[in-house]
């Protein structure tokens, strides 16, 4: 499986830079943060982040919820391809039940829990059938929480995971810069 993931990075990375495009200047700005290797490696850290990122991401309800996760990958130098394809814990089969789960759990928020929300959110209803009365506040409560404890749960699975199995997933540690020794004069200057 490593080695399916190295392959396709290789070769993600080879099409990003191109020779035909590779000359650009405007493919140039948009592909050099991408690039880096350190946010294609995967270890423990990057990835962790990686997946807590694309993990919020699949819960928001939004068009190319990929794009967001991936500027938000390298911005905080997280493993930008798992971020990208966490985001696919929605697809088109579970978008359905994720929604229907999310808007039940912005209700009971805000029934049991009591929690605020704007009063022109809440105006913003509609009947489904078999669903029963929605309304945005509840969905958007909902959306946000599960986004977050969806992230807060995979960053210290993905932790767990690569504790129980090193060989799949290792530490990478940062590689420090050495101190230069003081320079020592090479004769004594006598006073």
């Amino acid at each position: 499986m490593k080695k399916r993931y190295l392959r396709l990075v290789r070769h993600a990375l080879r099409t990003l830079r191109h020779p035909r495009l590779r000359h650009r200047r405007w493919w140039q700005a948009v592909t050099r943060p991408v690039t880096d290797r350190a946010l294609w490696i995967p270890c423990r850290a990057t990835v962790s982040s990686g997946v807590a990122i694309g993990a919020f991401f699949s819960m928001m309800l939004m068009p190319l919820q990929m794009i967001p996760a991936a500027l938000l990958a390298i911005r905080v130098r997280a493993n930008v391809p798992l971020a990208i394809a966490t985001c696919w814990i929605t697809n088109p089969l579970t978008t359905a039940p994720v929604l229907w789960c999310q808007f039940r759990l912005g209700d009971w928020m805000r029934d049991t829990l009591g929690v605020p929300m704007p009063h022109f959110l809440a105006k913003v209803a509609f009947d489904v059938p078999g669903a029963g009365h929605l309304n945005a506040a509840s969905f958007l409560l909902g959306m946000m929480t599960s986004g977050v404890l969806l992230a807060m749960l995979a960053y210290p699975v993905v932790h767990l995971f690569s504790l129980l199995m090193p060989h799949h997933l290792p530490v990478r540690v940062k590689r420090r810069r050495q101190a230069m020794p003081p320079v020592k004069k090479a004769w004594p200057v006598d006073s």
